[in-house]
């Protein structure tokens, strides 16, 4: 029969019309016996073709939002992974001091007590599964205590508070702090969606946690750009590019100029009109920060050069609109300087030659470093540009610790370090 199967019932099983056997269930009633009877099932037919695993295709987009998600997800796990290892060692150096000497190995154990029994027994077979399918790859984690969970780390912290008051300021704070973490955690470990909003939160927390636990985690001087747990790891692959943003104002929002040029040792700058700085930067903030013993060097486009005019003209704009820009930043950097006791420490100086790019350099001279880029593009304003933020210094990966210094090759910030020193050496300075 076309579009249907012929079952065959015997007994209590179902025989079709190809040989197979399906065992009958439940109560068979009067199909029990030894009569035999046909029965034809109908199947529906999907169309002329049954097409398998066309569903199962993804197309573009779909990619990229899994992408995205992975992306989000293994961020966060790095920063979880270290807290992890951090809390780890603290439980470990304060609680086994306590422990160890009365219960030895077993001191995890005694510390968790009755309460913690339950995880700590479930942590205790985790460790013998591993021992026996080979999954225990490092001797020092053949211990109950690197089978902890965060949370179980937690309950050992908050269990012996008084252990570790004297190290630990805010207990509340802390545990605050943990609670944002779980968030992330629980998503993560069941490998679901992790939003942009709950993964800035996971970050922060971690940061402030590692800080609160005494840990290194690469803060910079000013605090302007930390350098995180993922720079550290993949931070070789970008040379050393730690952001890039579309335009100025979304670096802007990022990284204000209060937290750019606030607490700069050295800040050279060159460009057209260096708006970023003039500003963004109050004259005010400027002296304070002359006269706090910064060195202040400035490199604008000569307001008079013929290039100004190339330039207005690949932007459309009439005669004279950028001269009198560039020469109105210039005078108002000429009065902050003659406010200055030492006005030697805050130079100023025009080129002539074809701007090439804007950059301010921050601290260039030492391992905190940090640069601010724009190219020029012929038609797009320097606030419309694309910014690269660089970090200069030396930078120690985790996964090259023997590079020594030959990580700076590669790194971008040195090249416009040294095109600001020829184009300064060729400039004239501003009286």
């Amino acid at each position: 029969m076309d579009g249907g199967i012929e079952l065959e019932r015997r007994g209590g099983a179902v025989e079709t019309s190809g040989g197979l056997v399906v065992p009958g269930g439940g109560d068979q009633g009067d199909l029990a016996g030894s009569e035999a009877r046909t029965v034809t099932v109908s199947l529906a037919r999907t169309g002329p073709a049954l097409q398998i695993g066309t569903e199962l295709d993804w197309d573009a987009r779909d990619w990229d939002e899994v992408r995205d998600r992975a992306r989000r997800a293994g961020r966060a796990y790095v920063w979880l992974n270290l807290v992890e290892q951090r809390l780890r060692a603290v439980v470990n150096a304060v609680l086994r001091p306590i422990y160890e000497p009365v219960h030895g190995e077993e001191w995890v154990v005694a510390a968790a007590g009755p309460a913690g029994h339950e995880w700590v027994q479930r942590a205790s077979a985790v460790r013998e599964v591993s021992r026996r399918k080979g999954y225990l790859l490092d001797p020092a984690d053949d211990n109950i205590l690197s089978f902890l969970t965060l949370p179980q780390l937690r309950e050992l912290i908050v269990q012996h508070w008084p252990c570790f008051d004297p190290y630990l300021d805010e207990r509340r704070e802390l545990e605050l702090v943990l609670d944002e973490l779980e968030v992330a955690r629980h998503v993560v470990n069941r490998n679901r969606a992790l939003s942009e909003t709950v993964l800035a939160q996971a970050e922060r927390a971690a940061g402030r946690l590692l800080g609160m636990l005494g840990a290194d985690h690469r803060s910079v001087p000013g605090d302007r750009v930390r350098v995180d747990a993922v720079e550290e790891i993949v931070g070789d692959r970008y040379a050393d590019v730690i952001g890039v943003h579309p335009d100025r104002v979304r670096l802007m929002r990022q990284l204000p100029a209060e937290e750019l040029f606030g607490g700069a040792r050295r800040l050279d700058a060159i460009g057209i009109g260096l708006n970023l700085l003039v500003q963004n930067y109050s004259g005010r903030r400027l002296v304070r920060l002359a006269e706090s013993g910064s060195r202040i060097r400035l490199l604008f486009l000569n307001p008079a050069s013929s290039t100004v005019r190339r330039r207005e003209r690949e932007l459309g704009l009439g005669r004279g609109e950028i001269s009198r820009g560039v020469e109105m930043n210039i005078i108002h950097m000429r009065r902050v300087r003659a406010r200055l006791r030492d006005p030697g420490a805050f130079e100023i100086r025009v080129y002539d030659e074809t701007p090439r790019f804007s950059a301010y350099l921050v601290d260039g001279d030492g391992a905190d470093g940090l640069a601010v880029v724009q190219n020029y593009l012929r038609r797009s304003r320097g606030i419309e540009s694309p910014v690269i933020v660089l970090r200069g210094g030396t930078r120690h990966l985790v996964h090259h610790p023997d590079h020594g210094h030959a990580d700076r090759d590669g790194g971008l910030f040195e090249i416009y370090r040294e095109e600001f020193e020829g184009v300064w050496a060729d400039s004239r300075p501003v009286s």
